[in-house]
């Protein structure tokens, strides 16, 4: 008996005239401005002004896609070893979530801070975007055939081409760990625009709550994993990295606990009532007398 399992793509680049339109990069650039229109709404539903999301998000996104890369490459360095440079070749696929969650959140936290935002509303705002935008990002990986897990017969196994550098000798199929990501992001983005409207959540809790449901997930969805990671006692180095978040998460909302939402997000601006200083005219006295 023959288990239809679930195809991976044949591509993941389309040629359109001389220029490729890869899929990696559509995912990433759709999730990104998927997080930019949620966050601009939550935003202003806080008092914020229409377009400061996007501000920041036009620097804080090229520094998020940095800090994941650099990520990425510390923590599965194998590929690159034997050819650096190919670790500059972002378009094949290769992002850290947790590297990009910290470039992007050290970014904004600067230009908030001279903006005079605040910096926890932002975070907040944004946090239900970015966990969408995780997920739509994950179906890069599956047009790439990467980030897999282990082999399995569930039904729902991912078929993987064989000459792929990480599949199993005999395997017919394996653990979608792409999607069980992007579907557990999904769930978290669900979970924190809950809690955040049951409680109307402050203080930067909104972005702690996302960041550590994150964790959970993907401290076993990487134990699913098989692809080349850097290891310390048996576990991979992003289990631990997820468990520093998920404890400095816990820690954060216990005591932040019934912090409410700001009263004012953004520096506030003086009125324009149209009216200007009136300058008094000069004592005729003291006017030199013109001649026609």
């Amino acid at each position: 008996m023959t288990l239809a399992y679930l195809p991976s793509p044949d591509t993941g680049v389309w040629e359109i005239g001389p220029f490729p339109l890869r899929a990696y990069a559509l995912a990433i650039i759709t999730g990104v401005v998927a997080a930019v229109l949620i966050g601009e709404r939550r935003w202003v539903a806080r008092g914020g002004t229409r377009g400061v999301v996007t501000d920041v998000a036009t620097i804080a996104v090229p520094f998020g896609i940095l800090g994941a890369r650099v990520y990425h490459v510390i923590t599965s360095p194998g590929p690159y070893l034997d050819d650096p440079v190919s670790a500059l070749y972002v378009w094949k696929g290769g992002l850290g979530i947790p590297g990009g969650i910290a470039g992007g959140f050290l970014a904004a936290y600067v230009l908030c801070r001279r903006r005079g935002i605040s910096k926890s509303a932002f975070a907040d705002s944004v946090a239900p975007g970015i966990a969408v935008a995780q997920a739509i990002g994950r179906l890069g990986n599956w047009f790439n055939q990467e980030l897999f897990g282990r082999p399995t017969t569930l039904p729902w196994g991912l078929e993987i081409d064989p000459d792929n550098p990480d599949a199993v000798a005999g395997a017919q199929a394996y653990h979608p760990t792409f999607l069980y990501e992007l579907l557990w992001n999904l769930g978290v983005a669900g979970l924190v625009v809950w809690a955040d409207r049951r409680w109307r959540l402050g203080g930067g809790r909104v972005f702690a709550l996302y960041v550590g449901a994150y964790a959970v997930g993907r401290i076993w969805i990487e134990e699913l994993r098989i692809d080349d990671a850097n290891e310390l006692f048996g576990l991979r180095l992003n289990d631990y990295v997820m468990a520093v978040v998920l404890v400095g998460a816990v820690v954060y909302l216990r005591l932040r606990r019934g912090v409410g939402r700001e009263d004012r997000v953004e520096p506030a601006q003086e009125p324009d009532t149209g009216q200007h200083e009136h300058v008094p005219d000069p004592d005729p006295s003291t006017t030199p007398e013109r001649t026609a």
